[in-house]
């Protein structure tokens, strides 16, 4: 666990509401309201001075209209990569089970890995005054969440750091777990070993890709350029890369899998295939154990929990620096990581 250094000035979860800018503006409730909500009879200059303590402020329109007197509203945003992904399914009902402790309700969406969409899903949550937000980032700059923190909405950010700002981080050992996968495999005998990924624009893929070369170097094992695919996991994609590896004049003997999407595919294209190749995936899939898939597990519920209590921790009044937690992963032998070169 590491920890920054920079302590936040702001108590999270207080809002500023519709008076707080009618005070700082020196005008009228009515005045702002119209300035809020784009409608006429107000001069530019009154309309620049009230647009003005609203961006100073943080201010933002309550869609919602049911905040509550102490100025919270009791719920709270998760901006997830993909709701379909099984990975953050114990991910999501982590956070919705640490919310509901607290008697808040949990709202959330995919940001599809678009940093865009991720920056309007967020703002959106902001909008409709969530008290706190847990973000799975898509993009590199967070720092249009900046005003939003400023006015009092915690922010915890898991399985990637934040771009640009201090915030509070959850993150898995990806490096760790990538090396020992991969020494793993070379213990076994591999000393060709491919390594297909995620997009390199990731944090976690290239972590897992730092993993891949630290446990290779340390055998004193070279890496062959044609033996590292990063890239989008669709299965096409996927599965030309893995054929790409397993064919020519010096084929990988094992493989080690990005994450749980690449794990999938991966399977399907060795099970077609007469030559055993050893398969060590990043992240646990569904029937892994069944088919004998040798993992590197994250707990995603432990991720989870873990941002959610540090959330609100922070709605609680907790005036700590930001700080950074990482999880151990763990090594789950099932046999496809076991099997020697051919």
């Amino acid at each position: 666990m590491a920890d920054t250094a920079r302590r936040p000035e702001h108590r999270y979860g207080n809002r500023p509401t519709m008076k707080d800018v009618a005070a700082r503006a020196g005008v009228g409730l009515k005045t702002v309201s119209r300035v809020v909500n784009g409608e006429p009879g107000v001069t530019p200059d009154t309309e620049r001075r009230v647009q003005e303590a609203i961006d100073s402020l943080g201010f933002r329109r309550n869609d919602s209209a049911r905040v509550l007197r102490k100025g919270r509203t009791a719920s709270v945003g998760l901006v997830l990569e993909d709701l379909a992904d099984p990975f953050y399914g114990p991910l999501s009902r982590a956070v919705e089970e640490v919310a509901r402790a607290h008697g808040a309700l949990l709202i959330n969406g995919s940001s599809a890995e678009d940093a865009d969409r991720e920056q309007e899903l967020a703002l959106a949550l902001c909008a409709r005054r969530v008290d706190g937000l847990i973000v799975i980032p898509a993009g590199s700059d967070h720092r249009y969440l900046e005003p939003e923190i400023r006015a009092g909405v915690a922010t915890v950010f898991v399985d990637r750091p934040a771009g640009l700002i201090d915030a509070d981080v959850v993150l898995s050992d990806s490096y760790g777990g990538a090396r020992n996968g991969v020494a793993h495999l070379i213990a076994h005998g591999h000393r060709r070993i491919g390594f297909i990924g995620d997009r390199p624009r990731i944090h976690t893929a290239t972590e897992r890709l730092r993993g891949y070369r630290a446990a290779m170097e340390d055998a004193g094992l070279e890496v062959a350029e044609e033996w590292v695919s990063l890239g989008p996991t669709e299965p096409d994609r996927v599965a030309r890369a893995v054929g790409a590896m397993l064919s020519g004049p010096n084929p990988v003997t094992a493989l080690f899998a990005g994450n749980n999407r690449v794990t999938v595919t991966t399977v399907r294209v060795l099970a077609s295939r007469e030559t055993p190749v050893a398969l060590v995936g990043f992240d646990d899939i569904e029937l892994a154990d069944l088919l004998g898939i040798t993992v590197i597990a994250q707990d995603a519920a432990a991720l989870g929990r873990t941002a959610a209590e540090r959330l609100f921790r922070r709605l609680d009044g907790a005036e700590e620096p930001p700080t950074t937690v990482v999880l151990e992963t763990k090594l789950i032998p099932r046999g496809s990581g076991e099997t020697a070169p051919a």
